[in-house]
């Protein structure tokens, strides 16, 4: 509830671009598939960007229009991985899509190989953009 509670409160400000950092941590399992949905909604509903902080990879990639692998500090960004999964995402079919778990494996190999030639586990970065538009001019 408290999770809701603070998005609904940063949404009240209608902001272009929202910055999350591990929302759904402190969440059971189906807590976090309900509130995965509600920012997915949200996204839509609001014309909003949000950039999704997290070290869980199914959710960087479930969420994700680009997942941006980034390196222990000093931070550079190691991948950007464009997601390729229809903006209609549903829990189950979505994530047992062929692309889903192409997807998912590639992040995964790159924190991978960062834990193998560096002591700190790679942050991912989800970017959840309106209509999959990438939040920055330069992208476009």
């Amino acid at each position: 509830m408290q999770q809701r509670v603070a998005i609904a409160r940063a949404l009240a400000y209608r902001p272009a671009l929202m910055l999350m950092d591990e929302p759904f941590a402190s969440v059971d399992a189906q807590t976090r598939a309900e509130l995965e949905d509600l920012v997915l909604r949200v996204r839509t509903e609001q014309d909003m960007t949000i950039l999704l902080v997290t070290h869980d990879i199914d959710e960087s990639v479930y969420l994700g229009d680009r997942v941006l692998v980034l390196s222990e500090s000093p931070t550079t960004v190691v991948d950007t991985l464009k997601v390729d999964l229809p903006s209609e995402r549903d829990q189950i079919l979505t994530r047992a899509s062929a692309e889903f778990v192409r997807l998912r494996s590639e992040v995964a190999r790159q924190l991978r190989h960062l834990t193998r030639h560096f002591v700190g586990l790679g942050t991912l970065v989800g970017e959840i953009s309106p209509r999959g538009e990438p939040a920055c001019p330069t992208d476009r």
